[in-house]
This record gives structure tokens, sequence and C-alpha cells, in this order.
């Protein structure tokens, strides 16, 4: 597989499905997410990042929550995003994809006038995001059946 893809902020319904997409090969048929615990409230204001190869193909996605939606998840102030659903398709892992990714949400936090950002990553995650610069904080604990650490990058 070639690793020719670019990273943008999704627009409109096409790029909202393929999100959706990504997340359910991921989360719902991969790791055996409930898909009702996998797409929620959150989904309607968030801002979601896809991952699409040249051609079209979608390769990845995540998503951005800000504002009072962030607060409700992260318990922190309106100026720390929370960073969450990030999925990498099987065939496209390893590309840089996922780097990439949350890179785009970075930037997108920075357009809200965002400060830092927040994450629950799954345990087995947590080098891929401290190589990115996050730092891990508070008590394991677990989210839809799997242990998970929050993380937090200050941008």
């Amino acid at each position: 597989m070639t690793a020719a893809y670019s990273v943008r902020v999704a627009l409109g319904p096409e790029d909202r499905e393929a999100c959706f997409a990504v997340r359910r090969e991921v989360f719902v048929v991969e790791q055996g997410v409930p898909q009702e615990l996998e797409y929620d409230t959150y989904d309607a204001t968030a801002v979601h990042v896809l991952a699409v190869r040249e051609d079209g193909l979608p390769l990845g996605t995540g998503r951005l929550l800000h504002g009072a939606d962030a607060v409700g998840r992260t318990g922190a102030d309106a100026s720390v995003g929370s960073l969450g659903r990030l999925a990498v398709s099987e065939a496209a892992r390893g590309l840089g994809v996922g780097a990439a990714l949350v890179r785009g949400i970075e930037d997108a936090a920075r357009e809200h006038g965002l400060t830092a950002v927040d994450l629950h990553a799954q345990t087995h995650a947590l080098g891929f995001y401290e190589r990115l610069g996050y730092e891990a904080y508070g008590p394991e604990f677990p989210d839809a059946d799997m242990p998970h650490r929050a993380m937090r990058r200050v941008l």
C-alpha cells in the first residue's frame, strides 16, 4: 500500500460517514465495542478529522470535542479539548496515519483557541501517545471493558 494520503477536517455527510465506517471497522468489528457505545451524542458537535488515500479510500479518523462537550468529558476548563475515537484501518497501520491524525486534531484544537488536549488512551497505546508528547495522569480505568489512562498534551 502506498503511503500517499492526506488529513483533513471532515466536511459534509460523505466525510462523516467515512469517519464512522472506519470507527465501525476498528472499534465495533475488530475490538468488539458495542455499536451503541461507539456512537454518542458528542458526534453531532465534534470536529471529525479524516485521513484519506489519494483515491479517496478512508484510512483513519479521530474527533475533537471542544467547549461544553469537552468539559463534560474531561472535567477540565473550556480551554482543554478532548481527542477521541482515533482509529486507523488495519491496512493503513504503520504508515504514520495515526500520528498525522493526532496532529490534525491538535491543529483543529488550536483553531478553536484551545491550550491543551486530553484523551483517554487504551493502555496498549500509551507509548504511541507519549511519543507525540502526551503525558499520562491518574489511575487506570475501564472504558468499554478495556483498560485506559487519561493523558494530556499542552499545545
